[in-house]
């Protein structure tokens, strides 16, 4: 498992070439959750993958702060992040609901 900053991509001399394309895909891996900012700042821990762990209804361990897709089980199929947005979207609604939310509550960030 590779935990740390990315890898840093640099031009191999005298390997540039030109072809004419109609249409290009970049494929590029998934490197995980980027761990500065948000994540380190809110003090959001990460299971062993190093992906935002969750407990059951996709909380943080920052209570109120929730995590769902590739954020959450690492990459995977986007029908899976439709799926787990969907089910976070509903521990949301069950947490806000259970809450007293005001104002000065709302400053709770979806991650």
């Amino acid at each position: 498992m590779r935990v740390g900053p990315p890898p840093s991509f640099e031009p191999i001399s005298g390997s540039k070439f030109t072809l004419d394309v109609d249409l290009v895909l970049l494929a590029m891996g998934f490197l995980g959750p980027v761990r500065g900012g948000m994540i380190e700042q809110m003090g959001l821990d990460l299971d062993k993958r190093g992906n935002v762990a969750t407990k059951d209804g996709y909380m943080t361990s920052v209570d109120g702060i929730f995590a769902a897709g590739d954020m959450r089980r690492g990459q995977s199929l986007v029908v899976w992040a439709i799926s787990e947005g969907r089910k976070a979207a509903a521990a949301v609604d069950s947490y806000l609901a259970a809450h007293e939310v005001t104002p000065a509550h709302r400053h709770h960030a979806l991650v």
